[in-house]
């Protein structure tokens, strides 16, 4: 089988795939257009985020067989007509499951004990005691919205810590010993903390609203290490400016290219979220640690030879 490796990732991927007898070719820098040109000399593509596999890319990789994505998001394929023409696509949430849930932990210890805020300003000359005491983890409901991969490495962690965990899925009959699974309603009446771990999809763009923030009966911390198109921004600064929201921590923000590799856009809404005390903002590297590279890449091969050897 012929491979086109489309972005840079872990060197076992192609290390293991050659010792399998695959062909692989690496195109890190084409245009979309120059790959649409030859993607139909290829069985497989091996990618990340830097070109979209829309309708057209799809329909003119008539050799198809996978597309394999290093990482748990899909939105950069148009799965409906891949499915359609028979691709199977794959891709490595066990990768990075860990690494996203030691980030959504790692932020809300930050934020909520004052951690970079009190560090800086020591750093600075400044000491303040009564101005930086913290918020405890110990005790708080914290509220899963997606018990996937991520969800359920998160509510792992969030045990460990002596909260309760609750969660929503569309999937029925997902409680275990980390966590319940609740109603949205009563996910809403009951969380100190919310975190996203949800695809991006026509159902939950924009998930996070007006509406959707007013409806939750506590002040609240909020966490999104899913995709920032889940959450409407203009109002989730209003929220953390009326003190609804408490504090943001955000992986992922609604302006970001694409390809995850920088913002595309400017307003105030951003520079407020830049700018606040009550946010912690990281450039969408919740799954992205020394040790998930690795375990994401070996995840796609451990399934590629599976399916395909």
């Amino acid at each position: 089988m012929k491979i086109l490796l489309l972005d840079k990732n872990h060197p076992l991927i192609t290390e293991q795939l050659l010792a399998k007898n695959f062909v692989l070719e690496e195109d890190f820098t084409s245009s979309y257009d120059e790959v649409c040109h030859k993607i139909e000399n290829y069985d497989g593509v091996i990618i990340r985020s830097r070109i979209p596999l829309d309708k057209n890319f799809l329909e003119k990789g008539k050799s198809l067989k996978f597309i394999a994505r290093v990482g748990a998001g899909m939105e950069n394929i148009d799965i409906p007509v891949a499915e359609k023409l028979g691709i199977q696509l794959i891709n490595s949430p066990e990768g990075n499951r860990d690494s996203v849930a030691e980030h959504v932990v790692g932020m809300l210890l930050i934020l909520m004990n004052r951690l970079f805020i009190a560090s800086q300003e020591v750093k600075n000359g400044i000491w303040l005691r009564e101005e930086n005491r913290g918020d405890e983890l110990l005790g708080k409901t914290v509220g899963l919205i997606g018990y996937g991969n991520m969800g359920k490495a998160t509510a792992k962690r969030f045990s460990g810590f002596g909260c309760k965990v609750i969660f929503h899925d569309i999937l029925p009959g997902l409680s275990d010993d980390y966590a319940s699974q609740v109603s949205l309603d009563e996910l809403k009446k009951s969380a100190d903390i919310l975190s996203l771990h949800i695809p991006l999809t026509s159902e939950t763009n924009y998930l996070v609203n007006e509406k959707f923030i007013s409806e939750m009966k506590k002040d609240f911390y909020f966490v999104n290490t899913a995709r920032g198109k889940n959450v409407e921004t203009k109002y989730l600064v209003e929220a953390l400016k009326s003190g609804k929201i408490k504090g943001a921590c955000l992986d992922v923000l609604e302006y970001e290219k694409a390809s995850f590799e920088n913002l595309e856009t400017e307003n105030e809404d951003l520079k407020y979220l830049l700018e606040s005390e009550k946010t912690i903002v990281t450039p969408h590297i919740a799954g992205w640690t020394h040790q998930s590279k690795e375990k994401l890449a070996q995840v796609i091969v451990d399934k590629i030879i599976a399916s395909y050897c």
